[in-house]
Parts: structure tokens; C-alpha cells; sequence
């Protein structure tokens, strides 16, 4: 029986949050990049219960994709890509893989004619998750309340 878990909406959520926080990008650049970069290079606290936080989302979605493998929704393939992709980006930020570093400079360079293209697809990607992330929490909610 396919059965939405209590975490899968509020995966998607903060996910869907955290890309739509991109639209600070497009309001000011710099203060964007400068925090972010900084984040990258001090690697302080915030950094590391981001990744966790990240990393544990990403597994437990992956976890779920497999635990249900006969019986899966169509969202959940975005936990195999998606957080896939995500598990291999913290990692190569982790462990300093300097190409993916040369590719984050690249993404936060402020004079780029093509920051607006690269950070509004974060931001449309965010706006869809988040939205799928509250229709599953309604979705979530009829089931639990067996409507």
C-alpha cells in the first residue's frame, strides 16, 4: 500500500525553501555571494548543521524511495536524483574538490551574465517543490485523518 511518511512533506518544504531563499540572489548579489562564499571558506557551525540537516533529508528520502520500491509514488524519484546530486555536492564541498570548488566561484560570481538564468532555475525549482511539498502535507493529513 502506498503510504506517504510524516518526514516526505516536510522534506520537500525545506528543500523548496531553501532554493526560494535564492531570490536574494537576484535582489542583491553581492551580500548573496559574500555570505555564501563566506559560509563555504569559514566553515563554521551553521555550515556543518546545514549539511547534516541536508544529508540526513537526503537519505532519508533515498531510504524511502527503496523501502517502497514497488509501490512508489512519482515524487520519490526526486529523492534518488535530487538527493543523489546533493549527497555528492556535499561531499565534493566537504572534501574540497577543487573542479566543484572552481564550479561554486563560478556560480557566485557576481559579474556573470548568467547569475539571473542560474539562480532564478534554483528559484523555480524551489517554488515546485515547495508546492509539492504542501500538497503532500494535505495529502498526508486526509490519510492520516482517513478521508
Amino acid at each position: 500500500m502506498r503510504k506517504i511518511e510524516i518526514y516526505e512533506p516536510w522534506f520537500f518544504l525545506l528543500f523548496g525553501v531553501f532554493h526560494l531563499h535564492r531570490i536574494w540572489g537576484l535582489i542583491d548579489r553581492k551580500s548573496y555571494a559574500d555570505f555564501w562564499i563566506g559560509t563555504l571558506e569559514n566553515r563554521n557551525a551553521f555550515y556543518y548543521g546545514l549539511m547534516i540537516v541536508l544529508a540526513i533529508l537526503c537519505i532519508l528520502g533515498i531510504i524511502s524511495f527503496f523501502k517502497n520500491i514497488h509501490h512508489n509514488y512519482w515524487w520519490r524519484w526526486i529523492y534518488v536524483l535530487g538527493g543523489s546530486y546533493l549527497l555528492f555536492d556535499l561531499f565534493a564541498i566537504f572534501a574540497g574538490l577543487k573542479f566543484w570548488n572552481d564550479l561554486l566561484l563560478w556560480m557566485y560570481d557576481t559579474t556573470s551574465p548568467y547569475w539571473n538564468v542560474i539562480w532564478s532555475i534554483f528559484i523555480l525549482l524551489g517554488g515546485f517543490v515547495f508546492c509539492l511539498g504542501i500538497k503532500l502535507l494535505i495529502k498526508y493529513q486526509s490519510e492520516k485523518h482517513g478521508k
